[in-house]
């Protein structure tokens, strides 16, 4: 009887990899590694620094004893804060919406394949590129009831013509909205044109055959097949009205009184101008939760979509 011996599996030996091959997998890394530990150190670590400030007694300078609650309940305490969230909530909601709808309706009519579209999209684009710092500026001047539009009305003949939000107490916080709309809505009309450029045009040519109404095309296939557009379009409008600082400052400086204040300005103040460096952190991190809670239900519903 003959025995039939086992033959060894040879495994065939990998090529060994040039020097070339292995400083090109390795240069990327190289390349971004200064980059990725500036971020982790003076992003990420300066995070978890200010959280650690919050449970604190720091004032004018760091103390590293904690202390528990104490600046988050001072912080709650403050009129000045919960006037920062009542003014985050009306221009968080009128930027939005407001930035929005400007932003889709110009998308639309730019969608029409209208002659001046290669002049009109930079034009109305530009704002975008001056910082907030220019913005809220030039706002000012236009704003203000002594040189800008209410002096040019008085001059015109318009003697009864008043437009004083910029010193009234119960509107400044429209003027912030007026400015950062002018902004941003150009870039959101952007967005929504790379969106509708993006549409099959046999969809709606096939409702066009159909006998559907323009309107009912817009409202019914083509507005809700933009649903990844208006979900990024808010991401990016939330998170830019949530830490809006150098178009406050620039615009009303947090006033008339405190009329314009929002956590950003409340937070600088509170923690460089009155040496309460634990309130200001701990106001921080109620911006940074604010933050969270907004772009971690985007990220889980991009990754769920991605997975099915």
């Amino acid at each position: 009887m003959t025995t039939i011996e086992p033959v060894p599996i040879v495994t065939p030996e990998r090529p060994r990899r040039s020097f070339t091959e292995r400083l090109g997998t390795l240069l990327p890394k190289i390349v971004l590694a200064p980059s990725f530990a500036i971020t982790l150190i003076f992003v990420y670590g300066f995070i978890l620094w200010t959280v650690y400030l919050s449970f604190t007694r720091s004032r004018i300078l760091p103390v590293y004893d904690l202390v528990g609650l104490d600046a988050y309940y001072r912080l709650w305490s403050q009129p000045n804060w919960y006037m920062a969230i009542k003014n985050l909530a009306i221009f968080g909601v009128l930027y939005i919406s407001l930035c929005t709808a400007i932003g889709l309706f110009i998308a639309i009519l730019m969608d029409q394949r209208i002659r001046a579209e290669g002049l009109l999209r930079p034009i109305f684009l530009y704002p975008m590129a001056l910082s907030f710092v220019v913005t809220g500026t030039a706002w000012k001047w236009f704003l203000n009831p002594g040189l800008g539009l209410e002096k040019t009305m008085h001059n015109l003949g318009w003697e009864s013509f008043k437009f004083d939000w910029l010193i009234n107490t119960d509107m400044a916080i429209y003027t912030i909205v007026i400015a950062g709309v002018w902004q941003a809505s150009g870039f959101v009309m952007a967005m929504f044109l790379a969106g509708l450029r993006g549409i099959d045009g046999e969809i709606i040519k096939a409702a066009q055959i159909d006998g559907a109404p323009v309107f009912a095309i817009y409202r019914r296939i083509i507005i809700p097949m933009l649903r990844p557009v208006f979900l990024s379009a808010f991401i990016v409008l939330a998170h830019m009205a949530i830490k809006s600082y150098d178009l406050v400052i620039a615009l009303t400086g947090g006033g008339p009184g405190n009329a314009t204040e929002l956590p950003s300005t409340f937070m600088y103040s509170y923690t460089f101008t009155r040496s309460q460096m634990a309130v200001g952190s701990a106001s921080a991190v109620m911006m940074l939760m604010g933050i969270t809670a907004i772009i971690v239900p985007y990220l889980y519903s991009e990754l769920r979509e991605k997975r099915s």
